[in-house]
């Protein structure tokens, strides 16, 4: 039986550092960024949720059709760590460079990870690509362009 979707997706495994502290600690600001990056990547919001840690810190995630874009933060190291996994016809990177632009994130590791490849034999693997961006590479990536 083919599945209605296939299984094949992208998930991007983001290390976001350099990020400015006022946006990492505001769980209404990043939802805001959140869904803004879901629609420039072409996906399709269904529900979010944010929350603040105390005395600092956020975690949250916004489900899209296609999967979700989600996060954990520590804002007083301007680190957050954000993962965006998507089906479909969506452009995750998209998503990954709307949001490192808007967090103003100096320097980023990011790892794409193929997932849901199948085998042959009922099984399924995934493929892993890894590259750094610093601050000009990310800055480039402005959200007026995409």
């Amino acid at each position: 039986m083919e599945p209605v979707v296939g299984t094949e997706g992208t998930h991007f495994v983001v290390e976001a550092a350099g990020c400015f502290e006022e946006i990492l600690s505001d769980p209404k600001r990043i939802e805001r960024i959140f869904k803004e990056a879901a629609k420039a990547a072409n996906m399709t919001v269904k529900a979010s949720y944010f929350f603040r840690f105390s005395p600092k810190g956020v975690s949250g995630s916004v489900i899209v059709a296609e999967s979700h874009i989600s996060i954990h933060t520590w804002p007083e190291l301007g680190y957050a760590a954000i993962d965006v996994y998507t089906c479909g016809e969506s452009d995750p990177e998209k998503a990954v460079d709307y949001i490192l632009h808007a967090f103003e994130a100096k320097h980023a590791h990011v790892s794409e990870i193929r997932r849901g490849i199948p085998e042959g034999d009922g099984t399924y693997t995934h493929t892993i690509l890894t590259w750094e961006e610093n601050e000009k590479e990310i800055s480039e990536n402005d959200p007026a362009s995409i």
